[in-house]
């Protein structure tokens, strides 16, 4: 376990230190918190959609207008400041009983699926204030997110009985993506924020029907450190590029990865046979494809966002849910998440799909598990399924779970994709521990 704890991550520079950011609400102008509710409200008035689903088609025919109000290159969009998408939310927990069911789990802790959620809703938000335009009421762009770049807690004893404020700005811009920064606080005895959590989402601008890309407006820093964060998203696109052109879906995994494939196939032959054909567990391990779990959803229209499919921070909390049931029962534990990183939502997932998700242990050190699971949709009228997302979640179980060994080519592959998930997690630092964060 005291390998396990010393595992464990630091986040970005400064945010162990409470009350550190871009705190544009108490240094720049007057800015009071919006309540986690009024979130997506606020989103269905900027994009002007509809509450009543049977609506939603005559919403959507209405934003077609909206089209000559896109830009026709991003020079002809005014710069912006990060401090011009600065906004603070606050999510009461402790003052408002209703609203802290939602979030409540049978263990009195808090649900991180719900979290993602308002983390989806937020970077949303976020990106609309950054590309504001003041000339019509609501935004010709549709923003989506297309990536989860990484969210990492620097603390996991959420209280459901305190306050809890998210903080986020766009910290990068490309022509057509955003890169949005946020944090999450919770209040203390001290009557201060602490932080909990960081997170890096990606999102991209698209025309007022969401059907092509659109540009977004440039951003401009006005300090040092606001030059660095831009810089660091530079250096997090690159990284991407270089992740995606490794994958073991386009390359050979490397001599070190093939070396540790090897060892684990060999320590799973039979001594007394010596045959390839004979396979035996070694003690304290299990088959990956023992590890397996899987759901299924019908996508209602309940859980659409504001563009009529199916809202990204449903698709997270159902896979994060999964991946926490997988991870509980396979390290016999209940288990608390430290890092979810590298979420690529491929497709969209229209009202109506049958939503499939399959969750997998794919790799084990010491009390951390890595989960993946895989989100394929089908409609009800057709057999055929598309992906349309991968999950991967770090989870730190109380004591040390078993190892896990591939059988097949295919689940070694996993084995090593999961190993360098759990590889890319950041430095490690000792955090206390007195709530376990559950779906």
């Amino acid at each position: 376990m005291k390998r396990a704890a010393m595992r464990l991550w630091t986040l970005n520079k400064g945010l162990l230190t409470h009350g550190r950011g871009l705190a544009y609400g108490s240094e720049n102008k007057i800015c009071k918190p919006l309540h986690i509710q009024e979130v997506r409200n606020k989103l269905r008035e900027i994009v002007g959609v509809s509450t009543i689903w049977r609506d939603h088609v005559k919403a959507m025919e209405e934003r077609k207008l909206l089209h000559n109000f896109l830009a026709t290159s991003q020079k002809a969009l005014p710069p912006r400041k990060m401090k011009d998408s600065y906004i603070e939310v606050l999510l009461p927990l402790g003052s408002d009983p209703d609203l802290r069911d939602k979030y409540l789990t049978v263990q009195n802790t808090v649900r991180f699926g719900r979290i993602l959620e308002d983390l989806d809703s937020l970077g949303v938000l976020v990106c609309y204030m950054h590309n504001q335009n003041h000339s019509t009421k609501m935004s010709p762009l549709s923003i989506v997110t297309v990536l989860v770049d990484k969210i990492d807690m620097c603390k996991y004893s959420l209280s459901p009985e305190q306050d809890i404020k998210f903080t986020g700005h766009v910290s990068w811009v490309g022509k057509t993506s955003m890169e949005v920064k946020m944090k999450m606080f919770q209040m203390h005895s001290d009557d201060k924020f602490w932080p909990v959590l960081d997170a890096t989402f990606v999102m991209v601008a698209r025309d007022s029907e969401n059907k092509g890309p659109a540009f977004v407006n440039p951003l401009v820093p006005e300090n040092k450190e606001e030059e660095e964060l831009i810089t660091q998203g530079e250096l997090n696109k690159s990284r991407r590029i270089a992740f995606s052109t490794t994958s073991l879906l386009k390359v050979a995994p490397n001599s070190e990865e093939r070396n540790v494939i090897h060892e684990l196939f060999l320590n799973t032959l039979d001594p007394k046979t010596i045959s390839f054909q004979s396979r035996i567990l070694p003690p304290k391990a299990v088959w990956m494809e023992d590890t397996k779990l899987k759901s299924l959803d019908i996508c209602h229209p309940q859980e659409r966002n504001i563009f009529n499919r199916i809202f990204g921070g449903f698709l997270m909390r159902k896979a994060y849910e999964l991946a926490w049931a997988t991870a509980c029962s396979f390290g016999g534990s209940r288990p608390y998440v430290v890092t979810v990183d590298d979420i690529m939502f491929q497709k969209p997932v229209e009202v109506g799909s049958l939503l499939f998700l399959s969750s997998q242990v794919c790799f084990t050190q010491d009390n951390y598990i890595q989960v993946r699971v895989h989100s394929e949709v089908a409609s009800l009228d057709s057999r055929e399924h598309m992906t349309t997302n991968v999950f991967h979640f770090t989870f730190m179980s109380e004591k040390e779970v078993p190892l896990i060994f591939p059988k097949t080519y295919g689940e070694s592959m996993l084995y090593l994709d999961g190993q360098r998930h759990f590889k890319s997690m950041s430095t490690p630092v000792i955090l206390k521990k007195n709530y376990t964060v559950e779906p």
